[in-house]
């Protein structure tokens, strides 16, 4: 239902934001200088914006300020904040999608009153693309909100944003969510929220925006969450470096004093060099992330507000005196999502490999699901594709990414095409593109996959409903594009158009004769089109049946797409794509017959083995690798995988100090030397999903946990375990010590626990269960 507005759009006097000049991806990835102006000269200061009013002298039932804003806001009513959150009105796809708040205020208002509103550039106008463009969304910032009020007595009276609101500047130098925040103590105005003086500010204007695009707030909102203490602090040449021994999305705030005039420089990276010297790690144009603070004589609590950063260790220049570590903490910010999952093993390495999946979870789940917190901050389609079933265990998502979910489908082409990041900026549909094209196999699926996801784990079948058509639309541009100019059986391969591909697998990354991840995309990106051609049109047709829709047979295309798949990517027991990823991906979705699926278990067997143990998958094939090798027979080569410590592996970044999921296995190469890749990127991350489904067993058998299936891998490599996961019905809990198990069924569900070759149905309730002698014993 869409709000009756009675307010109206109003903007301070502003500069329009300076476009950025255009920067290609090939130049940002190239690792291209480009000669700029100071951020003093090129950025904007966020705007201070205020309005006085009262009310009448009655008892108030009832208040609440709903508003929103081109830009991101921080409101206030006489001094206070109307909320904890951070960034609103978050990030969509703006033009399209603009989400407004409603805050309770009833006991903020007295018969005089100030409504403060401070505004900065944000995602809306800031250099948010990868490429480092601003101005994505408009070029001028304003807001949008009202105060409603009931009286006891039933009267009712609104305040809104009109031109009795005044603008003005204060502290801030600039602000920019990827440049940082620049704050000069000096030019604060004092007890301007809360003072009815409106002495250097000036009117504000109104403009015309319409209101057709708004809605509510869908999903969380963003909040500062753990409070981080400095872990050790020391001096490098003439600067202080301050570890905080977690890489986070987040920021600093200092309790130290600074003279009048003093200058402190606050950089942000995720890691040390070789030498154990700081090292900005994220490379390209505008990713500079870096804080700057002039003092005024005065005590301060120094901390931006309206930016963030991807860090673990920041670096500070302009201090005299090193800070103690109780006047220095480091917050992590992120959507607040209620934590529904944990999960504990007997081995020490595996807990770090879990807690490090929870921490790019963190890291990359804020106000929309992206890549990395530092260098890009977008929201691709294919990391979360992979990434979701994960994402479902330690987090309650199923908001969050409905929200994003709206954005893809808003964002989806005419000809049905997902584009490969939502929200997508201008600089997507503007820029030069590396790839020459919008959209990638497994990339767009994530329309497809996602929401599937999504109604397995919680259980509710709007999620399907609501991207349904977007479904439909998407799988008719795949198998319309596939089939170009074909009319034999090769139009059921999708071998037309770019894919991304197996994306970074590690033997096209790693070493001397890597070749790069563009490299990855064309050895593999016809095979894998195809593969997930077939899939995503398999699942259709299930989720087609599932909602009662008739729609043509796409059970049947699927079939024949598999056909054509395994006639032309077939030959003498080989993949044409000879790669690991290759095989995992055929036997994970079906594409072989019974003979061939054999043969490609028996080579992909091979390839690991031939390759010291260690996989070589990438983004599309590593979230399916362990459990083929389990289905297939290879159950000690899927745990040799998992254990694996030399390069590449999840346990040989664990023993090179991550504490979060690498974008590459070897950022940190074998010889300590350290990469400017990112060391927080949640993709290989998928793997927390097996080891929640296989090695602990938890397995769902009907959407949302009402059935499912407790199934523990029958190994002794890990003899112990504690997993909890919150459900709609209440705990989960599955407690394991050798061959003794310990399981908790929610009320009003039913579990049936299987240990090899048996099984047991088990109600709601407590259960202590043993297997001895080929037997389960309660």
């Amino acid at each position: 239902m869409t709000k009756n507005w009675q307010a109206t759009w109003i903007e301070p006097q502003q500069k329009p934001t300076r476009k950025e000049p255009p920067f290609s991806l090939a130049d940002m990835f190239s690792g291209k200088k480009v000669a700029q102006d100071p951020p003093e000269e090129r950025l904007l200061p966020p705007h201070y914006l205020k309005k006085i009013f009262t009310v009448e002298n009655k008892s108030i039932k009832q208040a609440s300020l709903t508003m929103t804003a081109h830009g991101i806001y921080q409101a206030k009513i006489n001094g206070q904040a109307v909320s904890e959150a951070l960034f609103a009105p978050d990030y969509t796809s703006y033009t399209q999608y603009l989400q407004y708040q409603t805050y309770d205020v009833t006991h903020m208002l007295k018969e005089k009153n100030v409504w403060s509103v401070t505004l900065a550039d944000g995602w809306y106008a800031g250099r948010v693309s990868v490429s480092g463009g601003s101005a994505q969304f408009g070029d001028r910032l304003g807001i949008l909100g009202e105060i409603e009020i009931y009286y006891t007595d039933g009267t009712y009276e609104i305040i809104v944003t009109d031109e009795d609101f005044f603008s003005s500047h204060g502290k801030y130098v600039y602000s920019d969510l990827f440049i940082g925040e620049k704050q000069d103590l000096r030019l604060e105005k004092e007890n301007w929220e809360t003072d009815f003086d409106l002495t250097g500010f000036r009117k504000v204007s109104k403009a015309d925006y319409g209101f057709d695009h708004l809605t509510p707030q869908r999903g969380p909102q963003v909040k500062r969450q753990e409070k981080l203490a400095a872990k050790s602090i020391w001096w490098e040449k003439d600067a202080v470096i301050v570890d905080f021994g977690q890489v986070i999305a987040g920021r600093v705030q200092l309790e130290i004093p600074l003279a009048d005039g003093q200058e402190i420089t606050i950089e942000h990276s995720e890691v040390l060099d070789r030498e154990g010297h700081f090292f900005n790690n994220i490379v390209g144009r505008n990713k500079d992330q870096k804080d700057v603070f002039i003092g005024n004589g005065r005590e301060a609590c120094l901390e931006p507000d309206f930016t963030f950063h991807g860090f673990r260790y920041i670096k500070i220049d302009g201090l005299d005196v090193l800070p103690d570590k109780q006047s220095v903490w480091a917050y992590a910010i992120y959507s607040d999502m209620k934590a529904t999952g944990s999960f504990t093993t007997s081995n020490q390495k595996v807990n770090q490999l879990i807690e490090n999946i929870q921490w790019s979870q963190k890291g990359n789940m804020l106000s929309i699901p992206t890549d990395c917190p530092q260098r890009e901050r977008v929201g691709w389609t294919g990391d979360i594709q992979v990434f979701g079933p994960t994402a479902t265990f330690f987090m309650d998502v199923y908001d969050f990414l409905g929200r994003w979910l709206d954005n893809v489908r808003l964002e989806q082409q005419a000809d049905g095409q997902i584009v490969d990041y939502t929200p997508a900026p201008r600089d997507y549909f503007e820029g030069e593109s590396l790839t020459g094209s919008l959209s990638s196999a497994g990339w767009g699926d994530a329309i497809v996959l996602l929401p599937w996801t999504l109604y397995q784990r919680y259980g509710k079948l709007e999620i399907l409903a609501e991207n349904y058509q977007a479904m439909k639309r998407w799988l008719s541009f795949s198998r319309k594009s596939g089939a170009g100019d074909k009319t034999d059986d090769k139009q059921y391969l999708w071998d037309t158009k770019f894919h991304f591909g197996d994306w970074m697998f590690p033997s096209f990354m790693i070493g001397e004769n890597a070749k790069g991840p563009m490299e990855t995309a064309l050895a593999t990106k016809d095979l894998f089109g195809t593969a997930f051609l077939a899939h995503s049109s398999q699942l259709f047709a299930q989720i087609s049946q599932l909602l009662g829709e008739e729609e043509e047979d796409w059970n049947d295309f699927s079939h024949k797409v598999k056909a054509a798949f395994q006639k032309y990517y077939w030959h003498d027991d080989h993949l044409t794509a000879d790669f690991q990823g290759s095989y995992v991906i055929a036997l994970a979705f079906g594409l072989l017959d019974e003979t061939a699926s054999k043969a490609a278990a028996a080579r992909l067997s091979e390839l690991i083995i031939a390759n010291n143990y260690c996989l070589d998958t990438g983004f599309l094939s590593i979230p399916y690798l362990l459990d083929v090798l389990c289905d297939y027979g290879y159950q000690e080569l899927a745990l040799k995988l998992l254990l694996q410590e030399e390069c590449p592996s999840w346990l040989y970044e664990v023993n090179h100090g991550a504490t979060t999921i690498w974008e590459s296995w070897a950022s940190i190469q074998p010889d300590g030397t350290v990469c400017d890749f990112s060391f927080n990127h949640y993709a290989f991350g998928c793997v927390g999903d097996w080891l929640v489904r296989r090695l602990a067993g938890l397995q769902v058998t009907e959407p949302g946990f009402t059935s499912f299936t407790v199934s523990p891998l029958e190994q002794t490599t890990i003899s112990s375990y504690h997993l909890n996961y919150t459900t709609a019905y209440g705990d989960i809990e599955i407690e394991r010590s050798n061959d003794q198990f310990h399981l908790r069924v929610p009320q009003n569900t039913k579990a049936t626990f299987q240990y090899g070759e048996n099984s047991k149905v088990l109600t709601s309730g407590e259960h202590h269960l043993t297997f001895k002698g080929e037997k389960i014993y309660e």
